[in-house]
């Protein structure tokens, strides 16, 4: 089989040293040859979070084009973190690995979809973690219903022009981290929804938002 190893990390530091993606590269190609398949590309996605949806980080959305098109017949990755945060995401990549015909190994979490048992875990997992999103956000609402049952005013945050968002993700599709992310908006005088300054944190906070957004799109469309 013709395999591609997908291979991501998160910060500036690790992007900047490559520790990270030469230890995921180790490990893939090592099963890779253990199983007597072939690496057929190597993608990797530096400084990009995990938070962000597949076709948003490049070199994922290059690897699943491939996939897609028939140049390989697997894709390969160390862990699940690597891969995707998002249940929905996940969900959507093995309903789409099913239908383009190719298949997903992750090696931390036993989901091989090359195998009867690994899509087994795959739906397991899948379903565990659903239900744990499910959980937290039963725990959420009920802590929201106490604190306004003891008098606290819970209005809605203030929101970001749809602009602001688009540039964010963007940004962050360019690979950028969120330090340089905060920088450039700051340097484009592009407002906060206070109005303050930009930081790591404030950029984080709105991709997660973006995130939701897209999810919550997701199940309505199903």
């Amino acid at each position: 089989m013709e395999a591609i190893i997908y291979r991501r990390v998160s910060t500036d530091e690790q992007a900047d040293s490559g520790a990270g993606l030469s230890a995921q590269a180790a490990s893939l190609a090592a099963e890779v040859a253990h199983r007597g398949w072939t690496i057929a590309a190597d993608y990797a996605d530096e400084g990009v979070s995990g938070s962000v949806s597949p076709d948003r980080r490049p070199a994922l959305a290059a690897a699943l084009a491939d996939l897609d098109a028939g140049r390989a017949d697997v894709l390969v990755v160390a862990k699940l973190d690597r891969l995707s945060r998002s249940v929905v995401d996940l969900a959507l990549l093995l309903d789409r690995a099913e239908r383009a015909r190719w298949s997903l190994v992750i090696l931390d979490c036993d989901v091989d979809t090359t195998s009867a048992g690994g899509r087994l875990v795959a739906s397991v997992l899948a379903s565990v973690a659903e239900w744990e999103r499910r959980v937290i956000g039963e725990r959420t609402r009920a802590a929201l219903a106490a604190r306004k049952a003891a008098g606290a005013r819970l209005g809605r945050p203030v929101a970001l022009p749809a602009a602001t968002r688009s540039r964010v993700a963007d940004l962050r599709s360019e690979g950028l981290s969120l330090p340089r992310i905060a920088a450039t908006l700051t340097d484009e005088g592009i407002p906060t929804a206070r109005g303050g300054k930009w930081h790591p944190s404030t950029v984080a906070a709105v991709l997660r938002s973006i995130e939701l957004d897209s999810e919550a799109t997701s199940k309505a469309s199903v």
